[in-house]
């Protein structure tokens, strides 16, 4: 079990096996025993999504999609790969930090006074299981965000304080992803409890399982399993590389901090601007996007009340609306503030990016904007008019 701040729980000897596909069964069944939520990829409504899992069947074996920009499919793969997919609509940002939460009610009693009560944090334990290199890196992200400063969210470090976390390499980036790019994959580094690499070849269908904490060490050792051999580890290790040189799309080899710091009058913003539609949804499949807001409602009769807290984008015109009215009037301004905190101004907050190159708001951008496209522009009109020496 990693803690939230994206490390092992525990240092102790890490151990390497070969699963199968009766493995992964038995992997699903002993996190379930062990009393965890688990949470993994599934096929539904022509997606793959984030779902609660019975078993190993639920898995998307045999299922990839087709990834550009504003476009998403699923399809049939030729083989019964489990986590040969890309990024899809949803993230583990949804179980951590969930998109509502209620924070109190209140009740007035029959004398008049009123009574409120305190939501408290649920009691949960997840299992994460296919947790790609990019969203492990935006868990460790919402890690510092969330619980990293002086004031830690009560609701995402109850939920977060027994995660399981099962990472999955993966072997096959779509046409938007760009971790290279940001230092976060396609291999993990860290903060797993288990990390498995699939391999399918001539010698069969089978998972390099390598453990990342005490407990991963534990699970792995209930499990059926055979000691590594030579061949697939190097299959395995193989895999990983042909993705890492297969990404789809690359952020430009500069500073981006200095970048998005120093084009903020740049013409390139006009251009963006006329084609977004200031919808957010950029925001809402982002894995690190955390801004919230709070509403209040109560019954007609005005004897019950809630507040909620929910997802908020700074796309919303109402985002900075002060006593004068909002702050960023214009979707220029509110599209450069997204795209120069998530890769810019973010490193001075919380000491990284904020983006992990998983390519979701490119594929979910009903007109297809590309930040990867964006940032090479922006660097492009920087460079043309950079003085002479």
């Amino acid at each position: 079990m990693t803690d939230p701040g994206g490390t092992p729980a525990a240092s102790g000897a890490h151990t390497e096996a070969v699963l199968d596909r009766d493995g992964l069964a038995a992997l699903v069944q002993v996190l379930k025993r062990q009393g965890r939520t688990v949470i993994g990829p599934t096929v539904r409504d022509r997606a793959v999504v984030l779902a609660e899992l019975d078993s190993a069947d639920q898995l998307p074996h045999g299922w990839g999609v087709e990834l550009e920009a504003g476009r998403y499919r699923v399809r049939r793969r030729t083989d019964g790969a489990v986590f040969a997919h890309s990024a899809g609509p949803q993230s583990w940002k949804a179980f951590l930090h969930p998109p509502r939460v209620r924070q109190w009610t209140a009740d007035r009693d029959a004398a008049g006074g009123m009574t409120v009560r305190a939501e408290k944090p649920p009691d949960v334990a997840y299992a994460f299981l296919g947790v790609h290199a990019c969203d492990l890196h935006a868990i460790r992200i919402l890690d510092r965000v969330m619980t990293g400063g002086r004031h830690p969210d009560p609701v995402y470090a109850s939920r977060r304080r027994n995660v399981f976390l099962v990472a999955a390499e993966c072997t096959e980036p779509g046409a938007t992803c760009f971790c290279v790019s940001m230092g976060t994959g396609p291999a993990v580094d860290a903060g797993y409890d288990l990390a498995l690499t699939e391999v399918i070849d001539d010698d069969g269908h089978r998972f390099v399982c390598r453990s990342g904490s005490d407990e991963g060490a534990a699970v792995l050792a209930e499990l059926p399993r055979r000691a590594p051999d030579d061949a697939t580890r190097a299959a395995a290790a193989a895999a990983v590389r042909r993705a890492a040189q297969t990404m789809g799309r690359s952020m430009p080899p500069v500073d981006l901090h200095a970048l998005m710091r120093d084009t903020l009058e740049a013409d390139r913003w006009d251009d963006v601007t006329a084609r977004c539609l200031s919808c957010g949804n950029c925001t809402m499949v982002c894995p690190t996007c955390f801004c919230i807001t709070t509403e209040d409602v109560t019954d007609l009769t005005g004897d019950h009340a809630e507040r909620w807290r929910r997802w908020d984008s700074c796309y919303d015109l109402d985002f900075t609306l002060l006593h004068g009215g909002p702050v960023r009037k214009s979707r220029r301004s509110r599209y450069r503030q997204w795209l120069t905190h998530k890769i810019g101004t973010w490193h001075d907050q919380f000491g990284s990016t904020g983006c992990t190159g998983c390519g979701r708001c490119i594929v979910w951008c009903p007109t297809g904007i590309d930040l990867t496209e964006e940032a090479h522009a922006l660097h492009q009109e920087a460079t043309r008019k950079r003085p002479p020496r």
